[in-house]
């Protein structure tokens, strides 16, 4: 299998000691086992498992063909990997990565990091040559703030660090906060009937998140297909009057997560307000809800990710609920 038109991207054979050539299904228990010994050693607070991989194979808009690499070794072992995601429409691609620990410091993670930002290049050269809004090419890769050695690597090119997230916990033990919601407004359990009403939702809350972009059927597919996503512990508010959303709430819960980490938890993916309705209590009904779900369900913690400069005072929402942050990360963004 070939990358076509894009080989000029390819690390090379000779110097990184790899065999280089997109992803297959019949990669996947290799190419997850790759990402799980990086994160063995790494410890990164979430890491791509093998149904999420699944997912990226299956992807249309970013066809695994052409923005996925796997590094094999002379034995057929995976000891690297990159991949890049861009929404045709999208001002941005965004890159994930990994080298096995024991094949860092070879220059490889460099060799990938080049091959992402020619396929970003790409793209968006496709993109705008089918009649997609033309923008000048960016990618952006986001880290932990506990791993310098990728910090390191992408400073040395040229990357620099645009925007800061928070992970925040919040202990179930003890009273937990109420969240009344004002008459009129229903709160409900996330059912199959409600997915794309959420997903349209989702779309009209985030329109002034920094980095969000709208979320068509393939890529709200993928979320709310999530393998650790959990709709029993996820709601909906309802708009009585007229059955629209005001608002929803995502969970996930991951069992091997609460293996490694040492305590369970339950985990808003997203958490999003329509405009019309902010002020009113949804959000804070909302995670007051999860909260109760969470503990009823045996979990230790809620967390959430929030964006240090949310435009809608997030931070300050979840701090007065009793979050507290707990770790960061920062996402990287160079022009291309």
């Amino acid at each position: 299998m070939t990358f076509d038109a894009a080989s000029r991207y390819l690390p090379d054979e000779g110097t990184t000691g790899l065999r280089w050539r997109p992803a297959t299904t019949e990669d996947l228990d290799g190419w997850a086992g790759l990402i799980a010994r990086t994160a063995a050693v790494e410890h990164p607070v979430w890491y791509e498992k093998r149904a999420d991989l699944v997912h990226i194979l299956e992807s249309t808009k970013n066809p695994p063909q052409t923005n996925t690499l796997l590094g094999i070794d002379a034995t057929g072992v995976p000891r690297a990997y990159g991949r890049i995601a861009k929404n045709p429409d999208g001002d941005k691609a965004t890159g994930m990565a990994c080298v096995d620990p024991q094949w860092q410091q070879r220059g490889i993670g460099s060799a990938v990091l080049r091959w992402q930002e020619g396929q970003a290049r790409r793209r968006f050269e496709a993109d705008a040559a089918a009649g997609h809004p033309a923008s000048p090419p960016r990618l952006r890769i986001q880290t932990e703030e506990q791993h310098g050695h990728q910090a390191k690597l992408l400073m040395g090119h040229g990357y620099g660090a645009v925007r800061w997230f928070n992970e925040m916990h919040r202990p179930l033990a003890g009273q937990l906060p109420d969240g009344p919601l004002p008459d009129g407004l229903e709160l409900r359990t996330l059912e199959d009937s409600l997915f794309e009403s959420v997903r349209l939702a989702h779309n009209d809350a985030f329109r002034d998140h920094w980095g969000s972009e709208p979320r068509d059927e393939e890529s709200w597919r993928f979320t709310i297909e999530e393998p650790t996503g959990r709709h029993d512990l996820s709601a909906v508010v309802i708009d009585a009057s007229t059955g629209s959303v005001a608002g929803y709430q995502l969970t996930s819960h991951d069992p091997q997560s609460a293996s490694e980490r040492g305590f369970k938890e339950g985990y808003t993916e997203l958490l999003g307000v329509r405009r019309a309705y902010r002020g009113r209590g949804v959000a804070q009904a909302l995670l007051a809800d999860a909260m109760r779900r969470y503990a009823k369900a045996g979990m230790d913690i809620a967390s959430l990710d929030v964006d240090s400069a949310n435009p809608t005072g997030a931070l300050q929402l979840y701090l007065g609920m009793g979050y507290s942050a707990v770790n960061r990360s920062m996402t990287w963004e160079k022009m291309l």
